[in-house]
């Protein structure tokens, strides 16, 4: 694996794990929100849900726009607004001003969602692109693993302003890195043939294509349940098992240790077993793990212990769903990838929105529907799963 490789692998990683810092840096603080801002358990759980709608609705605009602009010019753009929206939250008066200025702040985080997915159909497709896309996601995982540890030392420190403050800082690092540190992948001629007009006959294209559809929806429905843990986490283990926000911020970089590092042999197991295969393996075992934690937790086994240890099972078969799903996407769609990978988003993201929508319609302090929420979503992938791969006609690389 050459030094260019890695580096690009490095810079991709880093500049989408700004906006998701955004997301893990603020878990451990959600309750001390509630109680600085005079706020319930919804209000507070609306300001993330902000947050995850303006991910999905600005990607829908993104990608388009760097097929016509190239890759970086969004990325600035984004990371600017991004800067912007951090200090508004730093400085929020009330939860209304709060959830107002995360969603301008999730505007600006989406470019980091959506274009560094383009660049890397710009550089590879097949094994090539699901290395690439498995070691973006090992820098990516700089975020879940010690985002919420800093949070939580940053809150205990100087409260939960201190979170925004932190995530402006990274905004300006950002654009420092991709100034000097990303060429531009999208070259002149592509973009001379990328159009407006061009973007929604894309997306029209795209919607009707029912193979990446599907494939987009197992990977929208197994991100879904990992949003609705985002959402309902701090409140089950931090309200409801007596965790500390230290204690709360290890469990969750444990689970999410677990999604990345699973991801990480996504390149051996696909050049071993194809990529189908290995969606369709990863998505059951997903399943049937979550279906099992439903089970245990209706019968009234509730037990830290046994959900952290199911989460941490569970969410590794996910750490395989999620790069090999985007690369079976995009695999057919090179010439308009900034706008495949924006639709795919926005779709993750707005099913993510209904999801953690549903789940907070039923919160009762217990772990009950943040697991039937986990559960119902890994379920939903297994079922398009079904109907999808058994058909799949995307050109996948044959196992060796």
């Amino acid at each position: 694996m050459n030094s260019h490789f890695l580096r690009t692998a490095l810079v991709l990683g880093l500049l989408s794990a700004i906006g998701p810092f955004a997301i893990d840096m603020y878990l451990p603080a959600l309750p001390s929100i509630g109680q600085g801002l005079a706020a319930s358990t919804n209000q507070v759980q609306a300001s993330l849900m902000a947050f995850f709608l303006a991910l999905g609705i600005g990607q829908i605009v993104y990608g388009p726009v760097s097929d016509m602009l190239g890759r970086k010019k969004p990325l600035y753009f984004g990371l600017a607004l991004f800067g912007l929206g951090s200090v508004g939250c730093a400085l929020a008066p009330d939860i209304h001003s709060l959830v107002i200025l995360r969603f301008v702040q999730g505007l600006g985080a989406c470019a980091g969602m959506v274009v560094p997915r383009a660049v890397v159909r710009d550089l590879h497709t097949g094994h090539d692109a699901a290395r690439l896309m498995s070691l973006l996601m090992l820098v990516f995982s700089v975020s879940p693993i010690l985002a919420p540890l800093t949070g939580s030392l940053i809150i205990e420190q100087v409260g939960w302003r201190g979170v925004f403050w932190a995530v402006t800082l990274a905004a300006a690092l950002g654009l420092a890195l991709l100034a000097r540190g990303l060429p531009e992948t999208r070259l002149a001629a592509d973009r001379a043939q990328s159009s407006v007009a061009g973007a929604l006959r894309g997306y029209v294209t795209l919607l009707a294509d029912r193979h990446f559809m599907g494939l987009v929806l197992i990977g929208a429905f197994g991100v879904s349940s990992f949003f609705a843990y985002l959402a309902n986490s701090s409140f089950v283990m931090i309200d409801g098992y007596g965790l500390s926000p230290r204690q709360y911020s290890l469990a969750f970089a444990l689970n999410a240790a677990s999604f990345i590092g699973a991801s990480q042999f996504t390149g051996r197991l696909t050049r071993r077993f194809g990529l189908v295969r290995v969606v369709q393996i990863a998505v059951t075992g997903y399943a049937l793990t979550m279906a099992l934690l439903l089970a245990l937790t209706l019968l009234g086994f509730d037990r830290l212990d046994l959900l952290i240890a199911l989460l941490l099972l569970g969410f590794g078969f996910l750490g395989l769903v999620v790069p090999t799903t985007a690369v079976l996407a995009l695999e057919e769609h090179g010439e308009l990838a900034g706008t495949a990978s924006a639709l795919m988003g926005t779709l993750q993201f707005m099913v993510g929105a209904a999801v953690m929508a549903i789940v907070g319609l039923f919160v009762d302090g217990s772990a009950r529907p943040m697991v039937a929420g986990i559960a119902g979503s890994a379920l939903m992938a297994l079922f398009i799963s079904w109907a999808t791969l058994r058909q799949v006609r995307l050109k996948t690389p044959e196992p060796n």
